[in-house]
């Protein structure tokens, strides 16, 4: 009954043995072996994107906060909603890779960021000569933070408002394959398709031990996200155990196979609670995230028979036991019916 965090859940065993394979004999170094020019050719062709340019880090922080930097100006600032992760949950990663660029927040809808907010929010800015933040570019992130899913055509209105004032988009895909099985659609549609210009292609949260791509569909800019991350220490030497983890993710579907079973667990556990008839979904659940409140006394029963979840919002030991706190509730690869049921059979004692 492990829901705290995909971060928490396994490397898939074939990533593993990618690994251990990688570790015989010598090959180049700092991304120069074989096998990122196969990662590179498979990314490409999955993206239906043959010029893009496409780069490994290690770290999701790293891949938002470089891909950013490589878009904006230090003296510009970035539009994204409060709940997105270079926010809340990067430590002011992205202002310190950019050399200073600022964040705006704009509003959101249903934990996705409104068109017309965020046309309000770039109107705003940019209105104090040299003494205000100019104009950068927008990130979003599919699946967002709070489990719901843009689509490709609400990809395109973001992105239309965006390109209205002569800016760039990035996607923030730390669960970008939860996102797109729960769509339906291509990389591509997700992605370039809909206007996107750099994207954070994540794995370390569906499977991998710890790997990101960066896709810049704009070339142009390739050599410039190079020194960058060589810059933030992100250029690894050994940069084949970057490659294997990712070429083993790659291979026969793997990734989309993982995000399926993570969403399928996800929503085998929504339908289970929404059953138990006293659950308010703060969100409707679409990828691998549950935002769901119910009473006090529910939480205690359930941390009392081991379940280990996020309680969002009170002690779930203390005060009123019909008062009702948020469960966040994540949904990993390996956890399964088996771990969904389990978490029902105690919630109902």
């Amino acid at each position: 009954m492990f829901f705290a965090s995909d971060n928490g859940g396994p490397a898939h065993p074939s990533v593993i043995e990618a690994i251990a394979a990688a570790n015989d004999g010598y090959t180049s170094a700092y991304g120069a072996e074989a096998g990122m020019d196969r990662v590179r050719a498979h990314l490409r062709d999955l993206f239906e994107a043959p010029e893009a340019a496409i780069y490994l880090v290690a770290t999701g922080t790293a891949a938002n906060s470089i891909a950013l930097a490589t878009l904006s100006n230090p003296w510009d600032t970035v539009f994204c909603t409060a709940m997105a992760h270079i926010n809340e949950d990067e430590c002011n990663a992205p202002e310190f890779y950019s050399g200073g660029a600022k964040l705006t927040l704009v509003g959101d809808e249903d934990a996705k960021m409104s068109p017309d907010a965020l046309r309000a929010a770039i109107a705003a800015e940019e209105s104090r000569g040299v003494h205000g933040p100019q104009r950068g570019p927008v990130s979003i992130t599919n699946a967002t933070e709070k489990g719901t899913v843009y689509s490709p055509g609400d990809i395109a209105n973001l992105t239309g408002v965006a390109r209205d004032f002569g800016l760039k988009t990035h996607l923030d895909g730390a669960r970008f394959a939860n996102a797109l099985v729960s769509l339906g659609c291509s990389p591509a549609e997700m992605t370039w398709k809909a206007g996107i210009d750099a994207v954070s292609f994540g794995g370390t949260k569906n499977g991998l031990m710890g790997v990101e791509a960066v896709i810049l569909f704009d070339a142009d800019k390739a050599w410039e996200f190079e020194l960058r991350r060589k810059r933030g220490a992100h250029l690894f030497s050994k940069h084949r155990f970057l490659s294997a983890q990712m070429e083993a993710y790659l291979q026969g579907d793997l990734w989309l196979d993982l995000a399926a079973r993570a969403n399928a667990t996800c929503a085998r556990l929504a339908e289970g609670l929404k059953a138990q008839g006293n659950v308010e979904f703060l969100h409707e659940p679409a990828a691998n995230i549950i935002f769901a409140r119910f009473p006090r006394a529910l939480h205690k029963r359930l941390l009392d028979a081991g379940a280990q979840y996020y309680v969002w919002d009170g002690d779930a030991y203390h005060r009123d036991p019909d008062e009702p706190l948020t469960a966040r509730l994540v949904c990993d690869w390996s956890i399964g019916a088996e771990g969904a049921d389990a978490f029902l059979a105690a919630l109902k004692g």
